[in-house]
């Protein structure tokens, strides 16, 4: 499917088209389903600007977008805008993450955190159906640099959760610190891993080597699967960087989590799954007979407002312009790396990452304070990072750096 950028008034016409094509509360005769359109009291559908916008039309109109929409059997009564939710996916793999046509499942889920624990979940079941295994025999597996969502997955599905140790100057897997702990793992009974990878870590902006945790599981004889967390770095690495390899054409790679509520500055609230064919049946959950097409989410019900918001960006960029968007955003971080260069400021950057991390002892915490600098820890800060997104622009960095070289004095 083709990215490309539609004009203002052609993404209008998609979405309200696709909306005329969902079920229509005030006037259908549909009796049984357990929702309606929001509460008109306090969110009106008469107000101009709300019958114009298509976001907000469809935040009011309210449809529910339960299930998996790319397996082919869904509600029927959101139809209209499960169909703009499919090509999100589809632009997102496939456009983003090269993969093949139609060979992708997903879903817009309520977070990076959910996307997460949705692939966990998945593998975790996958081991225990198709290999008979027990949950002692099975570990998340990822770096000391991961998001906590890797543990917080650890502890609901009741798995080892192991963070392996990195170069405190590369951020890059300590193979030998890696080694022993995955042969102490190995000792203590686990034969199955879910390996979470990093595309652009929360703190650090570093991407891990997928090549190195598929080396580390095949050496110590794990049976496993690789998730990619590009929970920050899914619409942003594989746009600026086109010498990136973690996409669906590696081998290795079977899922993914994006995260539309950063980078692409969607609502909060908008993750993204995506996983080959043939595995989201590992969450399917039969009890939900009620339900067309089951689940095999772990959210459930949810607004379909989240994907048209996704659908509205992609719409209003295209692949190009979006590149653009996301160079722009890289040459703002290089040029206060320059500037730090020129300082003695040390930091963590990585290669073309507007992330840039710098080592606390150089930041006052009143200097981190005044510019909502994030640390690694609140406790005992070691590092003070800067995100540079859309909103932090050269004129609001130079009032940093006059701060920071007031500080320095």
């Amino acid at each position: 499917m083709e990215w490309k950028r539609k004009s203002e008034s052609e993404a209008r016409q998609r979405v309200f088209d696709a909306l005329k094509n969902n079920v229509d509360y005030r006037s259908g005769s549909v009796l049984g389903i357990p929702g309606t359109y929001l509460d008109p009291k306090v969110f009106s559908a008469e107000i101009s600007f709300v019958r114009e916008a298509p976001y907000l039309s469809t935040l009011v109109q309210n449809p529910n977008h339960i299930g998996c929409h790319t397996l082919g059997n869904s509600e029927s009564y959101f139809e209209g805008t499960h169909v703009l939710e499919r090509e999100v996916i589809r632009i997102c793999a496939e456009n983003i993450l090269c993969a093949e046509p139609n060979s992708i499942d997903g879903y817009m889920a309520t977070g990076g955190t959910e996307a997460n624990l949705q692939a966990v979940w998945i593998y975790r079941n996958y081991f225990m159906q198709m290999h008979q295994a027990d949950l002692s025999e099975i570990a998340v597996v990822c770096s000391e640099d991961s998001h906590y969502s890797m543990q917080k997955a650890g502890d609901m599905f009741n798995v080892h959760c192991v963070l392996l140790p990195v170069d405190q100057e590369t951020r890059k897997i300590d193979l030998q610190k890696a080694n022993e702990k995955l042969l102490a793992l190995k000792e203590g009974g686990v034969k199955y891993s879910v390996v979470v990878s990093n595309m652009m870590t929360t703190m650090f902006g570093s991407i891990d080597d997928v090549d190195v945790y598929a080396g580390l599981m095949k050496n110590h004889g794990f049976q496993f699967k690789i998730h990619i967390d590009a929970a920050y770095g899914g619409f942003y690495a594989p746009i600026v960087d086109d010498n990136n390899r973690i996409n669906f054409l590696h081998p290795e790679v079977n899922s993914f989590t994006m995260d539309a509520h950063k980078m692409l500055q969607a609502p909060y609230g908008t993750g993204i799954f995506l996983i080959r064919k043939d595995w989201m049946k590992y969450a399917q959950t039969d009890a939900a007979s009620y339900v067309v097409g089951a689940d095999c989410t772990i959210s459930g019900s949810r607004s379909g407002a989240n994907a048209i918001a996704v659908w509205l960006i992609f719409a209003a960029y295209g692949r190009h312009e979006w590149f653009e968007k996301c160079s722009i955003l890289e040459q703002r971080t290089s040029w206060l790396a320059k500037q730090l260069n020129k300082r003695g400021i040390q930091y963590f950057r990585a290669p073309l990452s507007n992330i840039i991390t710098i080592n606390a002892y150089q930041i006052s915490p009143a200097l981190a304070s005044q510019f909502g600098l994030v640390p690694d820890d609140h406790t005992k800060p070691s590092w003070f990072k800067i995100v540079v997104m859309q909103h932090v622009t050269v004129e609001k960095l130079e009032v940093f750096l006059t701060e920071l070289d007031k500080s320095q004095r």
